[in-house]
């Protein structure tokens, strides 16, 4: 923790911290959550953490929230990814939620919002085959017609599809100005008519999906925001956004040398832990000091977010989710290498450290996009 926490926030990072140890603490427990790791989301455990109210640490109170801060936020992120809790869709969750809490209508907030409250989870849509990094150049085309939207095209790596009630999709409404122009947002409830969801297997299971959109119709009151006005709204996302992830790879990172800690003190070789040889230990102190840079970072960054809500951080968010994905990646693999073979054994957690680490520097915008954009802000 960091030292600045208040006694509330350090009491709510011991809560969540426990609650993970109760629920999901060893590996049988996980195993038997997610189906011996083939689903990175469970339900029911999400719906008992919706019960305690920590979903809706960041939704205003009147649609059942608690109205926290993204300090608070972090704080849950970063004590479930260390818990290894299996609840992959609150990051997709708080992401699509803090875009429906700023453009979204009264009637849309009740729906989103106090779902998420509830325990729903949320899921949103950008990319597509030819729009990965260069999201502006999407070409899912939303066509008015009398009675509201027609919607068709294809979007892919779309994360939690297959289990969230409604999908924030981002579609082409207007192709006469820039391609950054013409984006606008739709609120797409998941089964709507026309929709097919597919998923996509990857190395950690199923987590992404294409969606396939035919003839899909939307009434008017679906836009989320302005007509045309999707590109900027998605920038004004960014810091909650890169917060998110960088708090989650956090977590992971931290659990991932926990693991190592342990087998290093634990395991014996030549007659004493391999820890206290010199090779180990002073990887262990390079990585200690790589998460608490990370942490005073994220934690930093949220503070800044708090102070001034109305302002973006291109550079601070980017670096956050910069500098969280790689410390994760890094620890996770010399977590591997110290472990030796038992590193790379699907009975020890941290092969699946290493491949939840890997994907962590592509989603929401690779690293290489992130390096762009710091350099950018200096001006390069």
């Amino acid at each position: 923790m960091t030292a600045d926490f208040t006694s509330e926030q350090r009491d709510f990072a011991d809560a969540v911290a426990a609650f993970c140890r109760r629920e999901c603490g060893t590996r049988e427990q996980r195993d038997a959550l997610t189906d011996h790791g083939a689903h990175s989301h469970n339900q029911d455990l999400y719906r008992k953490m919706a019960d305690l109210g920590w979903l809706g640490v960041t939704i205003p109170e009147e649609y059942g929230g608690s109205a926290g801060t993204a300090v608070d936020m972090c704080i849950l992120l970063e004590q479930s990814a260390r818990g290894m809790a299996p609840i992959g869709g609150i990051g997709p969750t708080l992401i699509t939620g803090a875009a429906y809490a700023k453009f979204g209508t009264a009637q849309q907030k009740q729906v989103v919002l106090g779902g998420i409250v509830r325990g729903a989870s949320e899921s949103i849509s950008m990319s597509e085959p030819e729009a990965g990094s260069d999201v502006g150049n999407l070409s899912c085309r939303a066509e008015k017609v009398d009675d509201g939207w027609l919607i068709n095209g294809q979007k892919t790596w779309c994360s939690n599809a297959h289990f969230a009630e409604n999908i924030l999709l981002v579609a082409r409404t207007d192709r006469g100005g820039s391609k950054h122009e013409g984006l606008t947002m739709f609120h797409l409830p998941a089964n709507t008519p026309g929709l097919k969801i597919s998923g996509i297997d990857t190395m950690g299971g199923r987590e992404v999906n294409d969606l396939y959109l035919t003839d899909v119709h939307l009434p008017d009151d679906a836009v989320v925001g302005e007509v045309g006005g999707g590109w900027a709204q998605l920038m004004t996302g960014l810091n909650i956004e890169r917060l998110i992830l960088g708090a989650m790879m956090l977590g992971t990172a931290q659990r991932a040398f926990d693991d190592t800690l342990e087998f290093v003190t634990q395991r014996t070789q030549f007659g004493r832990p391999v820890g206290t040889f010199q090779a180990l230990r002073h990887r262990i102190a390079d990585l200690a000091t790589e998460i608490e840079c990370t942490r005073l970072l994220v934690y930093s960054t949220a503070r800044m977010v708090d102070a001034h809500p109305e302002k973006l951080f291109p550079r601070e968010a980017s670096m956050v989710k910069l500098k969280a994905t790689e410390t994760a990646k890094k620890v996770a693999l010399e977590g591997m290498q110290m472990m030796g073979g038992y590193g790379y054994a699907t009975e020890f957690d941290m092969e699946g450290h290493v491949r939840k680490t890997l994907v962590s520097s592509i989603y929401g915008g690779t690293n290489e996009i992130q390096r762009d954009i710091i350099g950018k802000t200096y001006g390069l």
